[in-house]
C-alpha cells in the first residue's frame, strides 16, 4: 500500500469517524484520533499546489462552524458533528501551515 492510498483512507476514515462520533456517541478521546488522522492527511495528501486553497478552506470551515450552529433544525446536528470535523481539519491545517512556513523561510 503506497502513501497516497494511506492518505486517502485516512481522509475518508477521519470524515466518517467525525460524523459518527458527532451524531451518536461524542467521546472526547476521539478528538485525539481525528487530530492524528488530520496530521496524516496533512502530511500525505496536501500538495504544494493545494496548500493555499486548503488553508483558506480550513480557516473558512473553522470560522463558520460556530455560525452554522445557530441554524434551526440543521444547526442541532451540525453542532454535534462540526467540532469533530474541525478537530480533524485542524490536525491537517497545522501540518500544512508549518510546511508552508518552512518552505517560505528557505
Amino acid at each position: 500500500m503506497n502513501l497516497e492510498t494511506v492518505g486517502k483512507w485516512a481522509f475518508i476514515a477521519g470524515l466518517v469517524i467525525a460524523v459518527l462520533a458527532g451524531l451518536f456517541f461524542q467521546p472526547q478521546w476521539v478528538i485525539w484520533i481525528l487530530a492524528t488522522l488530520g496530521v496524516i492527511v496533512g502530511l500525505l495528501n496536501v500538495t504544494v499546489e493545494d496548500t493555499q486553497g486548503f488553508l483558506l478552506a480550513s480557516i473558512a470551515l473553522t470560522l463558520s462552524a460556530s455560525a452554522l450552529n445557530s441554524l434551526p433544525i440543521v444547526g442541532t446536528a451540525l453542532s454535534l458533528v462540526l467540532p469533530f470535523v474541525v478537530a480533524f481539519v485542524a490536525g491537517a491545517m497545522i501540518v500544512v501551515a508549518l510546511k508552508k512556513l518552512f518552505q517560505t523561510a528557505r
